[in-house]
Parts: C-alpha cells; sequence; structure tokens
C-alpha cells in the first residue's frame, strides 16, 4: 500500500531537486553566453554572465568568460579583475591563467610606463603557471615564446628563455614550435632562417594560420608579392572560415593590395559559424566599415559602423564611428 506524501515531504523533494539543478542550468547560462561572446554579441554574453553569478558568484567559468567578454572590448580593468577572480575561484585552471596573463597584458599596453613595468611581471609569471599546470597547453606556451622574445630581460623576457620554451612547443606542436623558433630568429635579425622556420611551420601544420605568418613575414620584409601569394594560400586552406580570414585581410589591406579579396574575406568570416572571440565580430564589422569608406561606400561603412556598435555598445571606437559618419 502506497502512503501519501505530506505536503512538506514534497515542499522538501522539491526544493532538492531545484539545488541538484542549479549547477546544471549554470552549466548552460554559461556554455550559451560563450556561444553569444563567439559571435561577437558581447553586450548579450555579459548581461547573461552577470545574471549567472548573481545566482553563483563563485561561478569562475561564469567570471572566465566575462573577463573575455571585456579583453574583447579592450576594457582592461574589468576583465583583470574578472580574470583574477576566476583564477581564485578556480586556482587550477590553465586556460584561466593564460587569460589572466592577457588581461594583465592589455592593462600594460593603456598604462603609464611605470605601472606596465609591474605588469608585465604579472604577464609572465601568469603564462608560466598557466604551463605549470597544463604542460600541453599549446597556447599558454605560444603567448609566452611571445612574450619572451619581445619583452625585455628586466621585466622576464628574453631570447634564451625562448629558447628553452621551443623544444616543449615543438614537442606539443611542431607548428607552433617552428612558429617560436621563426620568431627568435627574427629578432636575431636572421631573416634565411626566420623564413625557413616560418616555411616549415606551414609544412608541419598546413593550416591557414601558418600561410598567415608567412605572409606577414613576407609584407614586414617588404616581399610583397611573396606575401600576397601565402596569404592566398592561406585563403585555400581555410575550409571553416576562421579569425585567419581577417588576419588575411588586415595584411593585404595594409599593403593596399587586393581590396575586393579583403571585403570578401570580412564578409564571409561575418557570415560564417566558425567565428570566435580571436577575431570578434563587432571588431570586424568595424574594420569593413574602415575599408568600405576607403573605398568611397559611405553608406556601407555606415552600416558597418551601425552593426559594429549594436554588437558592443561599450565599444567606443565602434560607437564613436557609427556617431561620427
Amino acid at each position: 500500500m502506497a502512503f501519501p506524501l505530506s505536503p512538506s515531504f514534497l515542499r522538501l523533494t522539491i526544493l532538492l531537486g531545484m539545488m541538484l539543478a542549479l549547477p546544471e542550468r549554470l552549466f548552460a547560462d554559461d556554455a550559451q553566453a560563450e556561444a553569444l561572446l563567439k559571435q561577437g554579441r558581447v553586450d548579450e554574453a555579459a548581461a547573461m554572465l552577470k545574471r549567472a553569478l548573481t545566482t553563483d558568484p563563485h561561478d569562475a567559468r561564469a567570471h572566465q568568460l566575462l573577463c573575455r567578454v571585456d579583453y574583447a572590448q579592450e576594457i582592461a580593468e574589468p576583465a583583470v579583475r574578472e580574470c583574477e577572480q576566476a583564477t581564485q575561484e578556480d586556482p587550477s585552471n590553465s586556460d584561466y591563467q593564460m587569460w589572466l596573463g592577457r588581461a594583465y597584458g592589455l592593462k600594460a599596453s593603456q598604462a603609464h610606463m611605470i605601472v606596465a613595468f609591474g605588469l608585465a611581471k604579472k604577464v609572465h609569471l601568469a603564462f608560466e603557471r598557466a604551463i605549470q599546470l597544463n604542460p600541453a597547453n599549446v597556447t599558454a606556451m605560444s603567448d609566452l615564446g611571445h612574450f619572451y622574445v619581445d619583452a625585455p630581460a628586466i621585466v622576464g623576457g628574453g631570447l634564451d628563455k625562448a629558447e628553452t620554451l621551443a623544444p616543449q612547443l615543438m614537442a606539443s606542436s611542431p607548428a607552433r614550435g617552428h612558429w617560436l623558433l621563426a620568431m627568435i630568429a627574427k629578432k636575431k635579425n636572421d631573416m634565411a632562417t626566420a623564413e625557413s622556420e616560418f616555411k616549415s611551420a606551414v609544412a608541419a601544420g598546413k593550416t591557414p594560420e601558418a600561410w598567415v605568418d608567412l605572409g606577414l613575414f613576407y609584407q614586414q620584409t617588404s616581399q610583397y608579392d611573396k606575401a600576397v601569394a601565402a596569404l592566398d594560400s592561406s585563403v585555400d586552406a581555410n575550409r571553416t572560415k576562421n579569425a585567419a580570414l581577417v588576419d588575411a585581410a588586415s595584411i593585404l589591406t595594409e599593403m593596399h593590395r587586393q581590396a575586393d579579396l579583403s571585403e570578401r574575406l570580412l564578409r564571409d568570416y561575418l557570415a560564417s559559424p566558425a567565428k570566435s572571440d580571436d577575431a570578434p565580430a563587432f571588431k570586424v564589422h568595424q574594420q569593413l566599415g574602415k575599408l568600405l569608406a576607403q573605398r568611397g561606400d559611405t553608406p556601407g561603412a555606415q552600416r558597418e559602423y551601425v552593426a559594429a556598435a549594436a554588437l558592443a555598445p561599450n565599444y567606443a571606437p565602434a560607437r564613436k564611428a557609427a556617431q561620427g559618419m
């Protein structure tokens, strides 16, 4: 014989069910917010993440995603604050440490030289911590390698450190390992070795990103025809139409070459499901707007600026561009 459940027991059962379902719902909110972020819809992503944090202030993933939202809009102070909170909530997460290093780098780029000096030290410490937590984190190793090559020794940089890191990066990603060796050679002004290593990165990965790196090298060394050829190869290799299209368009625009192709690449990226915060859509709309303005298409440029501002109302350059035409 079944016994009827008391109203108080029913309420307790419902409450427990709601509590057990809460983490699942929060995870779903974070996943949806990340999808919005990758689509460039940062204002919507931020609103969703802030609601999630109202429910659970200790949601490390929400803090990290909000850091990325701010980082994409180049809002340094909130980005640092959110990434610091994410690493405090989950200190063992390698990606959170990597994004903290990036946020410190953004803040350093906007700070007075004395403040930037202290922040630069935090950048490499965060990247190094990310690699300690996950020795196979290729993106963190690439970021750290870039820092070692570009930064002076007084803040933790140095080619000797980059050369030490290169074999570890090579073991996880031969393409990125060759890229780092190319960056080291370029810093030493050994352009023949740099070119060889960039070509080895292409051969190892056959990725659109590797072709873009080679194209950028040729552009920076005034070998413009070779740059265009490398960028054409990048476009051919880019089956998913990811952010490498935007990089290729940027280099072509800087060289004042193939404006029609640059416009097509930016439009292809904006129509692609492979959009990401590697190339935030609102920035790409603004970039396309500038290109159209240069080509005399003022109404088309205005449409792109308005689209950028609609996606990211807090991104000052897009807002000013939309208001300024």
